[in-house]
């Protein structure tokens, strides 16, 4: 890894993942790598220290360290495995804790985890308090912004038709249904904004569409518009194959609110 000139959230958001769950985690072994440890064997220590000021709560490890096995290429061309861990956000701030403070970057770490999972733990309990309203407020706003940036990268991806390219990602989420047949089957007005006629469990359908499709057009460096549109109906149609699996509602099956997003906008305008 290249010298790290400066240490921000940034470069701890580079090496997260997100799980088939859609959980967030960190490997270990990149971890390690990100916070200036060049043996692992040393490295190792710092998790294990972290470990043991888990368990004095007796708290589940396994909950934040998962032990995983890494497959990797060995100089004559063979493969060998090599251990490594799934950390969740908490995990590394506790690897943050107990590691060298003389190191810079474990001062940031300790800073961007702590943050992070207060801020996280604040919109957990906030959330529990929201009305359904409140809650497709705050859904629809990340659908829209995440429509626009989507947008942008299926441009640069080929797409031309940029239509043709949601109807695919409908399509895949809906099984089979367009655009123009969800806003048939919820019976809207003319130029009425299908997503601002969701509930808030729909928009999340929707927002996971987005953002696995983005960042699959992005991660296969995808050209054309044919191939876009394969991409974004078969990230539709794993996301509703998900939905299925956990025995939730159908994006379909679920119910139409009575009031659009953009009559709750209107709404909170006029009272302020």
């Amino acid at each position: 890894m290249e010298k790290i000139e400066k240490y921000n959230s940034k470069l701890f958001e580079s090496i997260k993942h997100i799980d088939e769950n859609d959980k967030e985690y960190w490997c270990a072994r990149e971890l390690m790598i990100v916070l200036e440890y060049k043996k692992w064997q040393k490295f190792r220590e710092v998790i294990n220290k972290a470990i043991v000021s888990y368990k004095t709560n007796n708290n589940n490890v396994s909950d934040h360290f998962t032990h995983v096995g890494k497959m990797i290429d060995t100089a004559k061309g063979a493969k060998r495995e090599i251990e490594d861990y799934h950390l969740s956000r908490y995990a590394c701030y506790l690897i943050a804790q107990n590691g060298d403070v003389r190191k810079k970057v474990i001062a940031a770490a300790q800073a961007y985890f702590i943050v992070k999972t207060r801020t996280l733990e604040l919109l957990e309990e906030s959330n529990k308090k929201l009305s359904e309203d409140e809650k497709r407020l705050i859904e629809r706003r990340k659908v829209r912004s995440e429509n626009y940036s989507l947008n942008q990268t299926a441009k640069e991806s080929g797409v031309k038709n940029l239509a043709e390219f949601h109807n695919a990602g409908y399509k895949g989420l809906y099984n089979g249904e367009t655009a123009d047949d969800i806003f048939k089957r919820k019976k809207l007005r003319y130029r009425e904004d299908i997503l601002d006629n969701m509930g808030s469990e729909e928009l999340v359908d929707n927002w996971f569409r987005i953002i696995h499709t983005e960042a699959k057009l992005k991660r296969e460096k995808i050209d054309n518009q044919y191939d876009a549109n394969a991409t974004h109906y078969n990230v539709g149609r794993e996301i509703r194959k998900i939905i299925k699996k956990f025995g939730n509602d159908m994006p379909e099956d679920l119910p139409t609110p009575k009031t659009s997003i953009k009559e709750i906008e209107k709404c909170i305008k006029n009272k302020e």
